[in-house]
This record gives C-alpha cells, sequence and structure tokens, in this order.
C-alpha cells in the first residue's frame, strides 16, 4: 500500500471529490512531519507512536578505503509500534 492507496480508501469512506481526500491525507502527514521537525513526539491510538530519537557523534569507518571519518550527531525519527497493531500483525 502506498499513499494513492490511502488517498483512495479516504475518498471511499469520506466520498466527496479526490482532491479533499488527498487535502486530508496531506495534511496529517505534514502534521506530523511538523511535530517532529520541532522534536515533538505524535502518539496515534490504536497505531503507535512517532518520535524524534537523538544521535550521538560518532566514529565510523568507510568500508571502501578503510578510512575511519566523524559522523556529525543528528536527530532521527523512530517509530514504535502500539499494542493492537502488533496484535493485529501476528
Amino acid at each position: 500500500m502506498n499513499k494513492q492507496d490511502i488517498i483512495e480508501a479516504v475518498h471511499g469512506v469520506l466520498g466527496g471529490t479526490k482532491k479533499s481526500a488527498e487535502d486530508a491525507v496531506e495534511m496529517v502527514i505534514s502534521t506530523i512531519v511538523g511535530s517532529m521537525a520541532k522534536g515533538e513526539d505524535v502518539s496515534v491510538a490504536g497505531l503507535g507512536i512517532f518520535a524524534v530519537k537523538a544521535r550521538k557523534a560518532r566514529q565510523a569507518r568507510n568500508p571502501k578505503t578503510g578510512e575511519i571519518i566523524q559522523v556529525a550527531a543528528m536527530k532521527v525519527p523512530k517509530f514504535r509500534a502500539a499494542k493492537s497493531l502488533k496484535d493485529a500483525v501476528k
């Protein structure tokens, strides 16, 4: 399933135009991304928690040359599935 399939499913439930269904899906995604960009966690009941995790700076090795390089500290997205989602997938 991809984004277009989600838009089709929303359109099937809500009716109206496909454009309004696409706008609704885009708004949900942009709201989640915007909140995470601010460093906030987003919890969706029955789905899970979208969180931001801080990674420390570290050293890594270039596998081709063997050279040690410095990797900067960064923030990365993380998702923890809700129990109901885990149970549904089993």
